[in-house]
């Protein structure tokens, strides 16, 4: 088992890298994939990246098939620019955070709107 230090330290080399590698991928399901966070298990073999894309439930499916389909050729980048004695399975998870995070910020700017609006209303039915 490797020390909590070196687990951290090769999950955010890992993170780094796959970004980088994702990003120059050619498949046009993945144009808009974020990755955003690595998880790598304490021996060191098995990972699971957590990707974003802000787009249709339709579009998130292609992004996931797409980098399913991609991680043969991912894991073999991986192994020449990471030195490992064991490069980790991959596996594609999608992190739907920062969508839901729009969707409450749209929630609020609604909201705060609204009730910008609603005291003029109410001003203006005051009897005076």
């Amino acid at each position: 088992m490797a020390t909590p230090h070196r687990v951290n330290r090769v999950r955010e080399l890992l993170l780094r890298e796959l970004s980088d590698i994702i990003q120059r991928l050619k498949d046009p399901r993945v144009r808009l994939v974020t990755v955003v966070d690595t998880e790598i298990s304490r021996d060191l073999r098995q990972a699971t990246i957590y990707v974003s894309l802000i787009g249709s439930p339709e579009e998130q499916q292609q992004a996931i098939e797409g980098l399913t389909h991609a991680l043969g050729f991912i894991r073999r980048e991986v192994a020449q620019r990471i030195e490992l004695r064991h490069v980790p399975e991959l596996r594609v998870v999608y992190d739907g955070t920062a969508e839901r995070a729009l969707r409450i910020s749209a929630l609020i700017d609604q909201a705060v709107a609204q009730e910008r609006h609603e005291p003029e209303a109410e001003e203006e039915n005051t009897p005076g």
